[in-house]
């Protein structure tokens, strides 16, 4: 079974040098590499050359081209600046010698000071809830092919939607969902690493909440979805070894684009990211 060990060394990659870095892919059950796979490696990457005592506070990127499973993705870092409390930083991902990916980071130094948050959504505890492995095991021969690709994946990620829903059932559904996640097995909290594994799971299931209010028609099966700009931010440190609750929302979606957003709390209703994200969400075989 894959745990977070497995996660944490495909995160790291090869060091080349302060400032390049080679990573290794691991797939999610799409033919393309995962997007928060990229996020999480050039984030990573970025962290390196950074100093230790400032920690990533927000993140911006582009996906230029689908990322190939077959091939290492080169990160290369630029230096940004290095100001008083924050440090910036640029990485582009490179496959066979054309840019896939681009991102910008802005780390701080930790500083007090005006604190308040949205209050985290009223759902049941994960205990109560299955998990997409246990609701997988129980319908998997009814399921297409591609389904069975995607939900069959060993992943070092747990996932419990907070509402039981039928994925057989073609209904349009509100555009919104709520999902706890935990990583498999337990490892020590370090604030880059938790950050990078954060970003990882932060790109599952946005561009699922912009197809729900389609879901008489669009499913996995017969929908490409791919990300196209992801944005985060981070605001405080985490027990990584614990759940935390996804709140994903999609505001709208048109041009076969869909906009989401969601915001990861801790078990105790701590905000500790937001993300945003557009992405592609076309009809296969679409006439040119």
């Amino acid at each position: 079974m894959k745990d977070i060990k497995v996660l944490k060394e495909l995160i790291k990659m090869e060091r080349v040098d302060e400032f390049t870095y080679i990573g290794k892919n691991e797939p999610i059950g799409s033919p393309i590499v995962f997007g928060g796979q990229v996020l999480a490696q050039g984030l990573y990457a970025m962290s390196q050359s950074v100093p230790e005592e400032r920690i990533a506070h927000s993140l911006h990127s582009y996906f230029i081209l689908p990322g190939d499973l077959n091939k290492p993705i080169r990160y290369e870092v630029e230096y940004v600046r290095d100001g008083g409390s924050f440090s910036t930083r640029r990485v582009k991902a490179i496959q066979g010698g054309e840019v896939i990916f681009f991102m910008g980071g802005s780390f701080q130094v930790r500083e007090e000071g005006y604190k308040h948050q949205i209050k985290m959504p009223d759902v049941a505890p994960p205990e109560e809830l299955k998990s997409w492995d246990e609701t997988y095991s129980e319908i998997k021969d009814f399921l297409p092919k591609e389904m069975q690709t995607f939900f069959g994946i060993d992943r070092p990620i747990i996932f419990k939607p907070a509402v039981e829903e039928s994925i057989l059932e073609q209904k349009d559904r509100e555009p919104f969902q709520n999902i706890w996640f935990k990583i498999k097995g337990t490892t020590e909290n370090n604030p880059l690493e938790n950050r990078a594994i954060l970003a990882y799971i932060s790109d599952y299931n946005l561009l699922f909440t912009a197809l729900r209010p389609h879901s008489s028609k669009a499913n996995i099966a017969n929908t490409v979805t791919a990300t196209i700009d992801h944005a985060m931010w981070f605001y405080q440190d985490a027990d990584i070894n614990d759940w935390f609750l996804y709140a994903l929302d999609s505001p709208g979606a048109d041009g076969g684009r869909g906009f989401t957003r969601g915001n990861i709390f801790n078990r105790k209703g701590e905000l500790i990211a937001s993300v945003a994200q557009e992405g592609l969400i076309r009809k296969k075989n679409r006439k040119k």
